[in-house]
């Protein structure tokens, strides 16, 4: 027997609350320091919690909405991310497509916030409210909290050094 996939309707029955996943730590490291590890793609794959990135080249760093930029993911596939939302030092989210592609439906969503000192909190969140492919809802559904924790853990790690 195989694995039949889902009709796109699927979508429609999922409870809306559950399409939106967040996770949240304090770091001790200053908002730019901790915003720029997150806003170039090349330091991405060192704190990816989903050990789902590869590589990224040179040269991407993020400075605002309406751009892109490409990651090649561990299974070999080139992804671009195009970004939806940006506020320098404080937010960044990125939309998934494949290249030269629209986007698949889900928004990954990185928020720092100053809490004091050289400390912020950082919000991970990740939104797959508009994803439609029914390939990619069983991707979508085994992405947790616990998932965005160990990309936030690796994050932390990285900017308290």
């Amino acid at each position: 027997m195989t694995d039949q996939i889902p009709d796109a309707s699927v979508f429609d029955s999922i409870d809306p609350a559950l399409k939106v996943v967040t996770a949240e730590i304090e770091i001790s490291a200053p908002a730019e320091a901790v915003f720029e590890l997150i806003a170039d793609p090349q330091r991405q794959p060192e704190w990816d919690g989903n050990d789902n990135l590869g590589t990224a080249v040179e040269g991407q760093r993020v400075r605002g909405t309406g751009g892109s930029f490409i990651t090649t993911l561990t299974k070999g596939v080139d992804r671009e991310n195009h970004i939806a939302d940006f506020e320098e030092g404080r937010l960044i989210a990125w939309k998934p497509s494949e290249v030269g592609g629209e986007p698949f439906g889900q928004k990954w969503v990185w928020q720092i916030e100053p809490i004091g000192g050289d400390s912020v909190l950082v919000r991970h969140i990740y939104d797959w409210t508009k994803l439609r492919d029914p390939q990619r809802l069983s991707r979508a559904q085994s992405t947790t909290v616990a998932n965005l924790l160990a990309s936030l853990k690796r994050l932390k790690q990285l900017a308290e050094r």
